[in-house]
């Protein structure tokens, strides 16, 4: 059987960086790139058009931000099937999680390997997050340290009512989830099956309106179930 391949439309700013990113990414037998954008804008205008399964989507962008663009697509109920991952060449903790925040399932540097960042697009586009939760936590926790993330550290009422619609199971995956464990450490902890969590986390995401597992994480910091010193 053969494979459906992953539609992806790449946005960034420079025409050397969208064409070799095309040229690379056509590479791999799993990836067609069907379409281009040179700035935020047009990457909301043409993930509309397009549909796309990934957008390839870099911060630094001019007349909308990649973190707005991102925002715009993962908010826009006419494309609930597409994902963003985030390239950019800034290593920083606050653009992390600005990105997380906007609905980016997730955050590369550009610099990255090409086998690493097909393997990211493959990952996004099955649904996942690319940031592990552990990574995710530090980022989290240094947003918060330097005093920006005032509201994750101590809790906002919109996020903590947010998670008045999860049970007390879902609560306890919730946090474990942000606390780093996987689907296979969750399952063992709590003596159900790997199955059974994947299924709590996919309701989950449908009583919170998140986009997936990333946005859980920044959900359970930001509503004070999970702290910074947990």
């Amino acid at each position: 059987m053969t494979e459906q391949k992953i539609r992806v439309l790449v946005a960034d700013d420079q025409e050397l960086v969208r064409s070799g990113y095309k040229a690379i990414l056509g590479t791999f037998p799993y990836i067609d790139v069907v379409g281009m954008a040179r700035n935020g804008r047009e990457a909301v205008s043409e993930a509309l058009r397009l549909k796309p399964d990934v957008v390839l989507m870099d911060i630094r962008m001019p007349e909308l931000s990649g973190i707005d663009a991102t925002r715009q697509i993962t908010e826009s109920p006419l494309l609930p099937g597409t994902h963003v991952l985030v390239l950019t060449t800034f290593d920083v903790d606050e653009y992390v999680y600005e990105a997380l925040q906007a609905g980016a399932s997730g955050f590369m540097l550009k610099d990255a390997d090409p086998e690493e960042i097909a393997s990211g697009i493959r990952i996004v586009a099955n649904g996942d997050a690319l940031i592990q939760p552990s990574v995710m936590r530090r980022v989290v926790e240094t947003f918060a340290n330097l005093g920006a993330g005032s509201k994750a550290a101590s809790g906002s009422g919109e996020a903590e009512g947010a998670l008045d619609v999860l049970s007390g199971r879902e609560r306890e995956i919730l946090q474990l989830v942000a606390r780093g464990k996987d689907n296979a450490a969750i399952a063992e902890e709590l003596f159900i099956s790997p199955a059974t969590v994947k299924t709590h986390l996919a309701r989950m995401m449908g009583k919170t309106g998140t986009h997936d597992r990333a946005q859980l994480v920044i959900l359970a910091y930001e509503s004070g179930l999970v702290t910074p010193s947990a």
